[in-house]
C-alpha cells in the first residue's frame, strides 16, 4: 500500500506479513522483547535471555541484514540506531532522511517505510544523522510508534500501518520549536532556530517526555542561544502536560546560581541523551547538559544550574524533586551523556533503591533516587584556577569516594604515561611540558604556539569516559557495566575569536592558527543539506563535532593513530604532540570494560576492551615487544544477557582474524571473553537482542569507513 501526503510518505508492505495483534488491556512488555532504546525505563540494556550463550556464541550466523542506503539522498557512515522489537515486529530510525522503518523480526522484511521530507528545515538541524531510535506505546488495544525528526518535529505513527496520527498534535505532529526561546522568552524562529534532537523520546503510561540539543557548544556564534527544555506531552492527543526549565527563570530556584543576571542571556543547558524513569516512585531522571559555551564561562559566573546536573522532577507535574550538580561552573564539556540507570541494591543489608550515573569522568555518582542523597559520601576537593582573563572557575569540584573510577580520568604524572621504553617515557614527558597539566579539572588556557602553554591536559571531556552509548545494569548481580574510552587525551585551548564571529571573549582554538567552527555530530549528512562549495558533501557528513553526543568516529579515528587524541579532545590545534612515535601518549590499556558492583560499591572486574588496534601492532617502534592485549579506543553500548555482556568493537582489525570488526561476548561474572563473531564494520549503535518463534536474535548497527549504515541480525544456526 503507497500512501502520499504533501511532505509526506508512508510504504506499508503488509501483505501476508500479518503483525501479532496485541491483547486487549492494558499491555506489559515482555521478558522476551526489546520494548525501549534502553530495554526498560530504568535505562539497564538487559534482558534475562540465555539461548545465546558462552557455549555457542561462536557459531553465530548473519540471520538477516538491512542496508540504510536508499533512505535518503545519499548513505549514511555513522548509523547510532538501536532497534526495538515487540509482537514479532522490528521499529527503527534509518537513512540520512530519518525514516522509520517497520521490519519483520524473523527475515527482516520490510513491513512499512515512514519517510519525511523537511527540506532546510532539517539541513540545518544541529542533531542530524538517523537517530538513536523511535518509541513504542500502547494501550493494549492501540499501538503507535512516537519519535523525532531531523527538523526537531515529535512524530506519532500507527505502529501497524506507519501512518501519522491525525488526533495527536497537528495532524500527527508537535512542531518542538514552538515554545523554544532564547533571553527571557523571545521565541526561535521556526525554520531556522537551533534546536533539535536524536535521542528517541521517553514514554511512560501516557506520557511521551522529549529533550532538546543543539549544535557543540565550543565555538558558539553567541552567548544567548537557545535554552534547553524537557517537556512532557500527552501521548495520545500530544496536548503539553508540563515544561521544565533547565535555566531557570528570574524568581525560580537556582536563578540565582548565575551571577550579575546571566541566566537571562545564556543559553543550552539541554537534555540530549535517553532520559529514564520510576514510574511507581512517579520521578523522572534528566542528564542535563553544559551551558554556553563548553571551554568558556566568562559570561556566565557562578555555579549554573542546572548546568552538568542530574535532575530528579515529578512524573506528573515537571517539578523539581532534587538535583546534583556534577560540576560547578561546567567549562570542560564533562556534559552528562548517559542514561541514568535505576537500581533496586542492598547497601550495608539495607534494601536501597538507587540512581547511578554513569560519565564522561569515568566516576559512576549513585544516589538514593527517591532523595538525591549520595548513597556514598562525594566530596568537594580544591581543583586548579583558570588563569584565563575574565573567567571565574569553581574553588571545588565533587569527587566520589566509592565506587572508585572505572577508568583512568586523568593523566598522573608520570605513572601514566607511555611506558614501553624508558625513551618513549622521557618523550613524553618533555612534550607535556607545553601544557599545563594539574589532574582533574585543569582549566582551559590561552593557546600560544609561541607562548607558554599549547593547551591544557585533561583525560575524558569530549570524547572520553563513558559518552552517549552509555551503561547497562544486571539487576541479578545488581552490577553495572560500562565501556569507557581511556586514552583520548584532551588539549584544551582558547583563542579570540574571529572579529563579528561571537559576542563571546573567547573560543574553542590557538591563537595564530586556522580558525575552525565546530558544528553538531553529523551536521551536513542530512538528506537534503547542500555541501558549500569546494567541500566534500559525502555520506557521512558528521565528522564535525564529536564532543557533545557523539561518540568516537569508530573506524577512521582510531586510538593510537597518530594526531587521533588532539584532534579528539578539541585541542584547537596545538595538539600536535600528543604521541609519542605514533602511538598514544598514554601507557595501555587504551579502553576498557568494567563490572561496578552497587551492593558493595567496588569493582567487580575490569578488562581491556576489544584487541590491540593494527596500527599499534604494526608500528615499527614496538617491533619485537610483547605488548598484550592494549584495549582499543572509542566509545560503544553494550547489553548484558543472563550471562553475557555484549558489545562490539569500535575498530577494524585484521592480525587475528580477517579483516573486520568483533562483535564481543564476556563471560558478565568473570570478564572473561567467551566468544567473537566478525562484523563487517565497527559497532556504531548500542547492540539489542529478543526473541522470537524460539530463537534469540541480537541486532547491532554498523558503520564507518567504506560501510554505509547496516543494521545486522544474528542467530544460532538451525538445528536440522
Amino acid at each position: 500500500m503507497l500512501s502520499t501526503h504533501k511532505g509526506r510518505s508512508t510504504i506499508a508492505l503488509i501483505a501476508g506479513l500479518a503483525m501479532a495483534a496485541t491483547a486487549f488491556g492494558q499491555w506489559k512488555p515482555k521478558d522476551t522483547e526489546w520494548p525501549l532504546y534502553t530495554a526498560d525505563l530504568a535505562g539497564s540494556k538487559y534482558r534475562p535471555l540465555d539461548q545465546i550463550n558462552a557455549s555457542n556464541f561462536n557459531k553465530l550466523e548473519v540471520a538477516w541484514k538491512f542496508k540504510t542506503d536508499n533512505l535518503g539522498t545519499r548513505p549514511e557512515f555513522k548509523l547510532e540506531g538501536t532497534p526495538l522489537m515487540v509482537g514479532g515486529v522490528i521499529y527503527a530510525t534509518a537513512g540520512t532522511r530519518r525514516a522509520v522503518v517497520a521490519l519483520d523480526a524473523k527475515s527482516g522484511e520490510i513491513i512499512w517505510v515512514h519517510s519525511l521530507r523537511e527540506g532546510a528545515r532539517a539541513a540545518i538541524s544541529p542533531r542530524q544523522l538517523s537517530g538513536r531510535g523511535v518509541s513504542y506505546w500502547s494501550d493494549g488495544r492501540e499501538e503507535r510508534i512516537l519519535y523525532v525528526t531531523t527538523g526537531y518535529k515529535l512524530t506519532c505513527l500507527n505502529a501497524k500501518t506507519g501512518m501519522m496520527i491525525p488526533a495527536f498534535g497537528e495532524n500527527g505532529q508537535i512542531d518542538l520549536k514552538k515554545g523554544m526561546y532564547t533571553g527571557t522568552g523571545t521565541p526561535i524562529d521556526l525554520e531556522t532556530g537551533e534546536a533539535g534532537l536524536h535521542s528517541t523520546p521517553t514514554v511512560v503510561n501516557d506520557t511521551v517526555i522529549v529533550g532538546s540539543a543543539f549544535k557543540e557548544g565550543m565555538t558558539v556564534v553567541t552567548r544567548n542561544n537557545t535554552k534547553g527544555l524537557v517537556r512532557a506531552f500527552d501521548v495520545r492527543t500530544g496536548k503539553l502536560i508540563w515544561t521544565f526549565h533547565t535555566i531557570p527563570r528570574k524568581g525560580e530556584p537556582g536563578y540565582d546560581t548565575w551571577e550579575n543576571g546571566s541566566a537571562d542571556y545564556n543559553g543550552n543547558t539541554g537534555v540530549w541523551t535517553q532520559i529514564t524513569v520510576d514510574p511507581q516512585l512517579g520521578l523522572v531522571y534528566l542528564p542535563v547538559e553544559s551551558p554556553t559555551s563548553d571551554y568558556y564561562g566568562g559570561e556566565r559566573p557562578g555555579n549554573n544550574l542546572y548546568g552538568e546536573s542530574l535532575v530528579c522532577v515529578e512524573l506528573k507535574t515537571g517539578k523539581i524533586k532534587w538535583y546534583y550538580q556534577i560540576v560547578h561552573h561546567p567549562v570542560w564539556d564533562y556534559d552528562l551523556s548517559s542514561a541514568p540507570l535505576l537500581a533496586d541494591v542492598m547497601v550495608d543489608g539495607k534494601a536501597r533503591k538507587v540512581v547511578a550515573l554513569p560519565s564522561k569522568e569515568a566516576f559512576l555518582y549513585v544516589f538514593d533516587r527517591e532523595t538525591g542523597k549520595p548513597i556514598w559520601p562525594i566530596e568537594e576537593r580544591p581543583v586548579a584556577q583558570t588563569d584565563v582573563p575574565g573567567e571565574k572557575t569553581s574553588p571545588t569540584q565533587p569527587f566520589p569516594t566509592k565506587p572508585p573510577a572505572y577508568a583512568r580520568n586523568y593523566i598522573k604524572v608520570p605513572d601514566d604515561l607511555i611506558d614501553f621504553t624508558p625513551e618513549m617515557r622521557a618523550d613524553a614527558l618533555d612534550r607535556l611540558k607545553r601544557y599545563r597539566i594539574e589532574g582533574m579539572f585543569t582549566p582551559a588556557v590561552i593557546g600560544d604556539p609561541t607562548g607558554k602553554y599549547l593547551g591544557s591536559i585533561n583525560l575524558g571531556n569530549a570524547s572520553g569516559g563513558t559518552n552517549w552509548p552509555g551503561a547497562s545494569y544486571d539487576p541479578e548481580l545488581h552490577t553495572v557495566f560500562a565501556q569507557a574510552a581511556q586514552s583520548f587525551v584532551s588539549s584544551m585551548s582558547l583563542r579570540t575569536p574571529p572579529d563579528g564571529f561571537t559576542d563571546i571573549k573567547y573560543v574553542m582554538g590557538t591563537n595564530g592558527q586556522t580558525f575552525r567552527e565546530a558544528q553538531g555530530p553529523g551536521y551536513g549528512s542530512a538528506a537534503d543539506y547542500v555541501p558549500p562549495a569546494r567541500v566534500g558533501g559525502g555520506g557521512g557528513g558528521g565528522g564535525r563535532g564529536r564532543g557533545r553526543g557523539a561518540a568516537a568516529a569508530p573506524a577512521a579515528t582510531a586510538a593510537g593513530t597518530p594526531g587521533t587524541a588532539p584532534a579528539a579532545g578539541r585541542g584547537g590545534g596545538g595538539g600536535g604532540g600528543l604521541t609519542v612515535q605514533g602511538l598514544p601518549i598514554v601507557k595501555p590499556p587504551y579502553g576498557v570494560i568494567t563490572a561496578v558492583n552497587l551492593d558493595r560499591g567496588d569493582i567487580a572486574w575490569q578488562v581491556p576492551y576489544g584487541e590491540t588496534p593494527d596500527n599499534i601492532v604494526d608500528n615499527p617502534a614496538l617491533k619485537g615487544m610483547n605488548i598484550g592485549n592494549t584495549g582499543m579506543n572509542g566509545s560503544v553500548g553494550l547489553m548484558v544477557t543472563k550471562t553475557l555482556v555484549i558489545l562490539g568493537d569500535s575498530q577494524i582489525t585484521s592480525k587475528t582474524h580477517p579483516r573486520g570488526a568483533m562483535l564481543r561476548a564476556y563471560d558478565k561474572k568473570t570478564g572473561k571473553e567467551v566468544g567473537a563473531v566478525l562484523m563487517p564494520a565497527a559497532q556504531s549503535g548500542s547492540p539489542m537482542t529478543y526473541e522470537w518463534q524460539g530463537k534469540q536474535y541480537i541486532i547491532v548497527a554498523v558503520s564507518g569507513g567504506n560501510e554505509s549504515g547496516t543494521y545486522i541480525a544474528y542467530a544460532l544456526p538451525n538445528v536440522e
